[in-house]
């Protein structure tokens, strides 16, 4: 069976796990029945366990789901330790299904799926040997791929129904009220963990910072938190953006990141009042920089940033640049710091920031995304999840939620070394090509057909050649030439789903 963009679906699995294939991104105004979690009624007072091991004892069976958040990134130590436990206690057959994996988690993950632990994963992403294990087989149910919007909807939606939820956090008192603010590893927004906190039918805080009773402000409040486990440490704050910060010194990425930026400035949306979701990577930080100084050239003031939080843009919350910044999680100790000392930097949960079935997401109100991609085809579909050789090496985040923005922007070199970037058919759908409007490479851009008032607008941009995509593409090719085509074995090993629970695309495992 194809769905809407043109992709082959596997009818078994979409049979079995009873799902639609993707059609539009529209959503529409369907009602909702939300479900709600089992609640364990206590004083609170004996919600303090000496171990992890018992913790994991008192609460961990055969066949449960449980999740945790990766707001610490790389520098997590509490998956691990937890998952040390697990395994050790000889449970078996469970879902994991964290808000997303990152690259310390891997080797634990790997090892509890060898040991008959873990049996299912739903995920936001995957990268390095977990996406290799699973890309080649090693898992042996597919992975469910969720976008942050999409996971905040399953939940909610009890489609992820979660028995188990530890998160580690920087604080919290001995009833569990907690925040991502204060400590030796704070991380700033609980965004993703906050929806688990919410809805799993029991809730493990880790802490290495006990404090006094009431801690607040509270994030994660004492009503929802079964147990509270003190730990040595839960997190290098050293690590939790390693990577995602680094202002680039690259000409191309300058380059790109000046395009989208006059992109910006010669749109509808640039005006007093106008919203932005820019992101991390270098390319990005360096339009926050190009954007500050267009703002300041041109008086223009924006009413929220939204989404991934970085210091640059907390810097022009406190410049006055910004009104608002609406804080789902941050990608650095900057970042961080400032909520913590800025009121004007609202926590959200990641419901309120992207959940396509609520009563108004942030996302429904952007008016400019910048995105990134692996690859972009000649429909505007963009793949963020497998590689050029076919390996699971990315997540969906926020893509496809960002990309409901009235102006969504598609920022990536045209080859990223003998690899065309833009291609006549990507790898793997995620964001469809409905959703995005232009396309910027360091050599010039594409403007979706569809977005004819955007043709009028940036047609005649000093610097700012324009193509079509199939010209992008075709120079792309010529660059570098046709690459062979990627074998795959008939056995699918993920699921992506739009951010409204149907299918926009699966992966194949590998051909050894």
């Amino acid at each position: 069976m194809k769905n809407s963009v043109n992709r082959e679906l596997p009818a078994d699995l979409m049979e079995k796990l009873n799902y639609q294939g993707f059609e539009s991104t529209e959503i529409g105004h369907p009602e909702i029945q939300r479900v709600a979690p089992k609640v364990h009624v206590s004083t609170g007072d004996d919600k303090v366990v000496d171990s992890v091991a018992d913790v994991v004892k008192a609460t961990v069976k055969d066949g449960m789901t449980i999740s945790f958040h990766h707001h610490f990134r790389n520098g997590d130590f509490v998956f691990n330790q937890v998952m040390r436990a697990i395994i050790d206690a000889g449970i078996k057959n469970l879902t994991l299904a964290p808000s997303s994996l990152t690259g310390v988690m891997n080797d634990m993950v790997i090892e509890a799926i060898k040991a008959g632990t873990i049996t299912n994963i739903t995920s936001s992403g995957m990268r390095g040997s977990l996406g290799d294990f699973v890309s080649h087989g090693g898992l042996a149910n597919p992975v469910i791929f969720r976008s942050h919007g999409n996971r905040a909807r399953a939940i909610e939606h009890g489609d992820i129904k979660i028995d188990v939820a530890f998160l580690g956090v920087p604080n919290a008192d001995r009833l569990g009220n907690a925040n991502g603010m204060a400590g030796k590893a704070v991380f700033g927004s609980l965004g993703y963990a906050l929806m688990d906190a919410q809805y799993a039918n029991q809730v493990v805080l880790l802490t290495d910072n006990l404090v006094a009773y009431p801690n607040t402000p509270a994030s994660i409040k004492q009503t929802q938190v079964d147990y509270v486990v003190k730990v040595d440490q839960v997190g290098d704050p050293d690590k939790i953006g390693s990577g995602a910060t680094r202002f680039t010194k690259d000409p191309k990425e300058l380059k790109i990141a000046q395009t989208v930026n006059d992109v910006i400035v010669n749109s509808p949306y640039f005006k007093n009042g106008f919203s932005f979701q820019t992101g991390s990577g270098g390319a990005a930080l360096a339009v926050t920089r190009y954007l500050r100084q267009a703002m300041l050239d041109n008086q223009i003031k924006a009413s929220f940033a939204l989404g991934g939080i970085t210091k640059p843009t907390t810097d022009l919350l406190e410049e006055g640049l910004v009104d608002k910044v609406m804080d789902v999680q941050d990608f650095d100790k900057g970042a961080a710091a400032s909520m913590h000392a800025n009121p004007n930097q609202q926590e959200i949960d990641a419901s309120w920031y992207a959940d396509p079935d609520n009563k108004g997401a942030m996302v429904d109100q952007l008016d400019v995304a910048i995105l990134s991609a692996l690859e972009i085809d000649t429909h505007f579909n963009v793949n963020v999840m497998s590689g050029s050789d076919g390996v699971i090496r990315g997540a969906i985040g926020g893509h496809q939620d960002a990309a409901t923005a009235k102006l969504t922007i598609i920022s990536a070199p045209l080859v990223r070394g003998r690899l065309a970037t833009i291609v006549p058919e990507v790898t793997t759908v995620v964001t469809p090509g409905d959703s995005i409007d232009v396309v910027v490479t360091e050599y010039g851009i594409a403007i979706n057909p569809r977005r004819q008032d955007l043709v009028k607008a940036l047609s005649n941009v000093p610097g700012v050649p324009v193509y079509t995509i199939e010209e992008l593409q075709q120079l792309a090719e010529k660059k570098v030439g046709q690459p062979q085509p990627l074998e795959f074995t008939d056995r699918t090993v993920a699921l992506i789903e739009y951010r409204d629970g149907t299918i926009i695309d699966s992966i194949k495992a590998v051909k050894d």
